[in-house]
């Protein structure tokens, strides 16, 4: 969250004061987070607390540290706090400190902007060069592509983000430097971004084999010229309760046969009779989960699809899922897809 430092009050000031703050924030479900001298996470404080305070006999102008509530819920970085984020937001509170291994406020939480708190990490493929999209790709990379107001790759960085993601990794190779001072001129400060540069083509996942470590347990690798709405959480979710090494999302494709289709046997004989029936597939989206032990099998400097990453680990016995994309998704890979983009996106929630 931006300016989060605004909800932070050391514990020495006075409980009037923090009334003030309160008021001035004037927003539903706020709570203050108390820190002591050293800037370490000691407490809570809601109008609730003062209330209370007040019941028990003490004097608005005491100091703050009477009034607190020391054992305020929060998150933790570095651990995993998915199922946190579920509990809290059942409890109905709406801002929630997050802290590190030193309990310093480095984050605050709005829950009820923040759709998930998801431990993974992110790497975006952005080196391609958009060849289908000419001439709006001439001079300027597939990535930064507008879609309404905003570059694909920043609504996917954003999107991401809504759902509690840190830890991006983008890999870069046409024209990088432009797509690396479009990012870095949004100042997104509460993001780490890693670029990472493709000295050759290296594939759609290759590239994912160039970086030397990672935040968390779990890594996403996303084309960036997508426009979905996918729910993150849901996907993670799945991975998790499937106990899966890769997770795959994938379109449904539905195809309509127009005629009647009969099985016919070994001696010419009908057994089923089939009017006009429809048949499902499942298109690879370009989004991919997995655990980070699989980056061992993307080859070094070596060109490789997601496709071969998908068929070694499923010859290597891993568990690899599928999760269908319900939502809306769009690969802005022609032109026809911009210009369909350019509608729906003023229509369609993400």
């Amino acid at each position: 969250m931006d300016n989060y430092t605004r909800f932070i009050v050391k514990e020495t000031i006075k409980a009037k004061a923090a009334l003030e703050i309160l008021s001035a924030l004037a927003i539903p479900n706020i709570a203050l987070f108390i820190v002591n001298d050293d800037d370490k996470l000691v407490g809570s404080l809601s109008d609730g607390d003062i209330r209370r305070g007040l019941l028990k006999g003490l004097e608005i102008e005491q100091e703050l540290s009477l009034f607190i509530n020391r054992n305020s819920r929060c998150f933790k970085i570095g651990e995993s706090n998915f199922e946190k984020y579920n509990d809290y937001k059942k409890l109905g509170l709406r801002f929630v400190p997050m802290i590190d291994k030193d309990r310093t406020i480095i984050d605050v939480v709005d829950l009820q902007l923040c759709k998930g708190l998801l431990p993974i990490d992110v790497v975006l493929m952005a080196g391609g060069k958009g060849e289908r999209l000419r001439p709006i790709t001439d001079n300027l990379p597939k990535p930064l592509v507008k879609i309404g107001d905003k570059e694909i790759i920043k609504r996917n960085i954003e999107r991401l983000a809504n759902f509690g993601v840190k830890n991006f990794n983008i890999a870069l190779r046409h024209l990088s430097d432009k797509i690396i001072h479009s990012i870095e001129g949004e100042k997104y400060h509460h993001l780490l971004i890693n670029y990472v540069k493709e000295e050759k083509a290296l594939g759609t996942i290759g590239a994912v084999r160039l970086i030397n470590s990672f935040y968390n347990n779990n890594i996403i690798v996303m084309n960036s010229d997508l426009l979905t709405n996918i729910d993150f959480s849901e996907l993670y979710h799945t991975f998790v309760q499937e106990g899966a090494d890769m997770a795959v999302a994938t379109i449904p494709y539905y195809v309509n046969v127009p005629y009647a289709i009969m099985e016919i046997d070994q001696n010419n004989r009908i057994k089923t009779l089939n009017e006009k029936p429809r048949y499902t597939y499942y298109a690879n989206a370009g989004i991919y989960l997995f655990r980070k032990e699989m980056q061992g099998f993307i080859p070094e400097n070596q060109e490789f699809d997601a496709t071969d990453f998908i068929e070694t680990l499923i010859s290597n016995g891993k568990k690899v899922i599928s999760f269908p994309i319900l939502s809306y998704w769009l690969d802005i890979g022609r032109l026809e897809e911009y210009y369909k983009a350019q509608e729906d996106i003023k229509h369609i929630q993400f």
